[in-house]
């Protein structure tokens, strides 16, 4: 089982899927990988640091959240080498490029990212946007050998067949209002860690966040103790808005067909932790339904 988180920030994934990647290791060892690719350089989230340090600095605490929670991390880079600059992402030739490549290279099983934005009331990040909207339209393509051979040159009298993984888009709390799932796993066994990796991002958590919050009260941590009382909280919040009464660390996932068509009972089977009495497996099914109707 290869799973591939593709997002757009450095602490992204912590917020998203770093459940679902704790159990999936947890309960299927070995079998398991687990893959994040950050798509922006880092650079622009800070009120006091410069570009470069804090680019530098969001770098390291992705590999110490990394280290903690025993996955492969890496920066996604452009064919030519450089760092996509974060808060101006756009869907470009080069983005689509590195994204299909990065996914080629890996051949995972699911790759999960965010969410399209339809709703033009909805609010967003426009990284993350970028990011959505690239995934989806390199998701048909990720099995066309020399969709970009002149960014990145290759025998074109060779084919190599690659796996076309199913893809899932996660929460994204930048989609005030618009938010929806089909899948609700249950990664209360991973909180703990869950904790660690977000609390390894402290120049967000400390710093950033309580700045770019204001006039929004956001205290600051004085320690992991109190984070984790805090993301107890925000899990609790964000079960009621989603209609799910509990404290427990859910992770929330939809189902798309942008990639490889998806099997319902495959997806109850390879993800671990999917609560179907929350979950909306019959609103799935009849989604993904294809058979003629009578």
């Amino acid at each position: 089982m290869k799973i591939q988180n593709i997002h757009a920030h450095f602490d992204d994934f912590e917020f998203t899927a770093g459940g679902l990647f704790t159990i999936a290791r947890e309960r299927l060892g070995s079998a398991f990988t687990g893959q994040v690719i950050v798509c922006t350089d880092g650079r622009a989230g800070h009120q006091f640091r410069t570009r470069e340090e804090t680019g530098r600095v969001r770098l390291a605490e992705q590999q110490e959240s990394a280290r903690i929670g025993k996955y492969d991390f890496k920066p996604l880079r452009l064919p030519d080498g450089s760092l996509p600059r974060e808060a101006c992402l756009q869907v470009t030739v080069p983005l689509c490029a590195a994204i299909w490549k990065t996914v080629r290279d890996f051949q995972p099983d699911y790759v999960i990212c965010p969410p399209v934005v339809s709703d033009p009331l909805s609010g967003i990040h426009v990284d993350h946007v970028a990011v959505a909207d690239a995934v989806r339209k390199i998701s048909y393509m990720i099995n066309v050998p020399h969709a970009f051979t002149p960014e990145y040159p290759a025998d074109e009298t060779v084919a190599i067949l690659t796996k076309t993984p199913v893809v899932l888009n996660a929460f994204d709390e930048y989609n005030k209002r618009t938010n929806t799932f089909d899948l609700a796993v249950d990664c209360e066994d991973a909180f703990n860690l869950v904790c660690e990796m977000s609390w390894a991002h402290r120049s967000q958590i400390t710093e950033w966040l309580p700045w770019v919050a204001s006039p929004v009260p956001w205290p600051v941590p004085k320690d992991i103790a109190e984070w984790k009382r805090m993301r107890r909280a925000a899990y609790s919040e964000r079960n009621a808005a989603l209609g799910i009464a509990s404290d427990h660390l859910y992770e929330y996932f939809s189902v798309t067909c942008w990639g490889a068509e998806p099997d319902v009972d495959a997806l109850l089977k390879d993800l671990p932790g999917i609560d179907l009495k929350r979950s909306r497996i019959d609103a799935l099914r009849k989604r993904l339904d294809r058979s003629p109707k009578v």
